[in-house]
Formats: structure tokens, C-alpha cells, sequence
């Protein structure tokens, strides 16, 4: 029996062998295979489809959120802006509200200034005329001590008030 040029009964046998393994296979085993195939490719085609199905919806989402964060930087700029007006408007309220403060207490103390002022004047005056009084008493004393004094200045006085009311 020589390996390379087989007998006739081992080929017969082989050819029977192979055609039955051949028929169970292609009985059996055949659909099984095929139908795992098939089940395979409808779920791979499955998956393609649902991931191009995600990856346009990725890319939806994608836009939406551009979208959505060129809003929000609109909204920011806005907020920012009108939150900048009103400290700007705050402080130009506090700057008017100090300076008319400061306009008022300036007022009110040059009021009180003049007030004081006219007090003092009012106060050196009334102290003036006080301290003339007393300078003209002492005067008057002294001068009038003698009668013939006394009788030369009534005169005189009463001259000059005569003179002033008939002036008038």
C-alpha cells in the first residue's frame, strides 16, 4: 500500500465517507452556519445603521450645543454690559448724591460762618459800646466834677439837640 497512488477500495471508501459527512453537513450543519451568518450581518448591519444614526445625531447635538454657547456668550456680553451701566450709573448716582451733600454742608457752613461772624461783630460792638460808655462816664466824671462845668456842658447839649431837630 503505497501513500501516493492509493488503491481503488481506499478511494471508494473515502469518496463514500466524504459524501456522507457532506450530506450531514449540508443537511445540517450548513443552515446553522448560514443562519449564524446571516444573523450576523443583519446585526452588523444593524449596528452600522444605529451608529450612523448616533453620529448624526452627535452631529446634531454638536451644532445645538454650538448654538446654544453662541446664546449664552450673547446673554454673558449682555448681562456684562448692562450690569457695567448700572455700577457706572451707581457711581455716577453716588458722585451727584456726595456732591450735593457736600454743597449742602458747604451752605450750611457758611451760614453758620456769616452767623458766627455777625455774632462777634454784634458781640465786639455791644463790648465797644459798653467800654465807651465807661470811658465817656470816667470822661464826664472827671470833667464834670467842677459845677460851672456841669452848667457849660448841659447847655451845650441841649444847643446841640436843638440844632439837630431843627436840622431834621
Amino acid at each position: 500500500m503505497n501513500l501516493v497512488t492509493p488503491d481503488f477500495g481506499l478511494l471508494f471508501w473515502m469518496v463514500v465517507i466524504f459524501g456522507i459527512v457532506f450530506f450531514l453537513l449540508a443537511k445540517f450543519g450548513f443552515p446553522i452556519i448560514t443562519d449564524m451568518v446571516d444573523k450576523r450581518n443583519a446585526r452588523i448591519a444593524q449596528s452600522l445603521k444605529d451608529a450612523d444614526e448616533i453620529e448624526a445625531r452627535m452631529a446634531a447635538w454638536k451644532t445645538e450645543q454650538a448654538e446654544m454657547m453662541d446664546q449664552v456668550r450673547k446673554e454673558q456680553a449682555a448681562i456684562l454690559r448692562e450690569a457695567t451701566e448700572t455700577k457706572n450709573r451707581i457711581i455716577a448716582d453716588a458722585r451727584n448724591e456726595a456732591r450735593a451733600e457736600a454743597d449742602k454742608l458747604l451752605a450750611q457752613a457758611r451760614t453758620e460762618i456769616a452767623a458766627e461772624k455777625e455774632s462777634a461783630l454784634a458781640d465786639v460792638r455791644r463790648e465797644m459800646a459798653l467800654l465807651s460808655v465807661g470811658v465817656a462816664e470816667k470822661v464826664l466824671r472827671h470833667e464834670l466834677s467842677d459845677k460851672g462845668n456841669q452848667r457849660e456842658f448841659i447847655d451845650r447839649m441841649v444847643d446841640e439837640a436843638y440844632d439837630a431837630k431843627m436840622l431834621s
